[in-house]
């Protein structure tokens, strides 16, 4: 029976099951079905006894050495709350759907069983770290088309620009090339002027083209380039030992031939 919980294969697959429970439970024509409200209880029991079985086995000391097996408990301690739902008479409040987000949590214990989550997360913060100057010069951007737009258009299109905040969310939509069309558009389309119409999808193609096709790229292709660095170090070190290799043989050959 230890071994059942022990077993890391066991334990994914009551993750995944209990993630297909919890999927059904947000159906609306299976919110609060009896069955599978009990079926998510059992699971909670069941990731209770886990950490009870491990701390028997492990011990305290070696079962609290382990980061793992503290995230584990966190994650578990967190989804207890879920069952006061069935011991105590809650009422439909928001209280009640605060508890029920309760079994969401239990679902993030799936993130252990990522495959080299270890290289993912260096991977990750080496990125973000070589991201943060092209974040920052996108950011600024944002800031300033944001304020010159709100001044040209905020009385045109308040929907979109009508103060800083507002049009600063709606350069970011041009930045991700979002919707950019439909907002140009708006915006010309309440506009008299036949060339100032012209000016107007000029400036929003502009805002496009620097934010959305050029800083966009650029911050994509720095993180792109430093999550697969990794990889590229592997390839180089063996490219490095082919050529020791490849010299050694030639050395070797030029004996013989001497």
């Amino acid at each position: 029976m230890k071994a059942f919980f022990l077993s890391e294969r066991n334990m994914l697959m009551a993750i995944l099951l209990n993630a297909v429970v919890i999927f059904a439970l947000y159906f609306p024509s299976w919110e609060g079905n009896p069955w599978l409200e009990t079926i998510d209880q059992l699971f909670i029991l069941l990731f209770v006894v886990e950490a009870l079985v491990k701390l028997s086995v492990y011990k305290p000391s070696t079962y609290f050495a382990s980061g793992w097996n503290r995230f584990d408990l966190i994650i578990v301690l967190g989804s207890l709350p879920t069952l006061l739902i069935h011991v105590l008479p809650l009422p439909n409040t928001s209280l009640l759907i605060i508890l029920r987000l309760f079994r969401l949590v239990r679902l993030i214990r799936f993130i252990r069983f990522i495959p080299d989550l270890g290289k993912v997360i260096v991977g990750l913060g080496r990125a973000l770290k070589a991201s943060v100057f092209v974040l920052l010069a996108l950011l600024f951007m944002n800031l300033m088309f944001a304020i010159v737009t709100c001044h040209f258009y905020g009385k045109v299109a308040p929907e979109h620009f009508g103060d800083p905040l507002l049009s600063a969310y709606s350069i970011f939509q041009l930045f991700t090339i979002e919707g950019w069309h439909e907002i140009a558009a708006a915006t010309a389309d309440k506009i008299h002027s036949d060339w100032l119409i012209g000016l107007t999808r000029l400036y929003f193609a502009v805002v496009v083209l620097m934010g959305g096709i050029l800083g966009m790229s650029l911050a994509n292709a720095v993180f792109v380039d430093e999550m697969t660095m990794d990889n590229n170090a592997v390839l180089e070190a063996k490219i490095d030992r082919l050529e020791e290799q490849i010299k050694e043989l030639k050395t070797l050959l030029q004996k013989k031939t001497d």
